[in-house]
């Protein structure tokens, strides 16, 4: 499966970034889920932010390894995600950056009979 991933990334440095390549990986409860590569280059100007676009795949593996998880947790709340990622090129070279946080999922809804 292939999706479109949007990050915003904010620069709060006096100059400018430039970037010519953009890199992610995106773990959920622990395990890899997805990552991605595109080679859309721009910059960041001082002082910033510029939200990025980036195509991820998700294998079938990764789906079924999430599903198995989450049928041990039973819930689609609270779940801990890592984005790690990297702006590559640019005058100061590749820029890392990392990502942490808590996904809530809306859960199946039941239809009164």
């Amino acid at each position: 499966m292939r999706f479109a991933v949007k990050i915003r990334v904010q620069n709060p440095n006096e100059t400018a970034i430039d970037y010519n390549g953009v890199a992610l990986d995106l773990e959920v409860n622990g395990q890899p889920l997805a990552s991605g590569v595109s080679d859309q280059a721009g910059t960041i100007a001082r002082f910033s932010d510029t939200v990025l676009t980036v195509p991820v795949s998700v294998s079938a593996f990764s789906v079924l390894r999430q599903t198995l998880g989450l049928s041990q947790t039973q819930t689609l709340n609270n779940m801990p995600y890592v984005l790690r990622g990297k702006l590559a090129g640019g005058l100061f070279g590749t820029l890392r950056f990392v990502d942490t946080g808590k996904l809530s999922l809306p859960g199946p809804t039941s239809t009164p009979r």
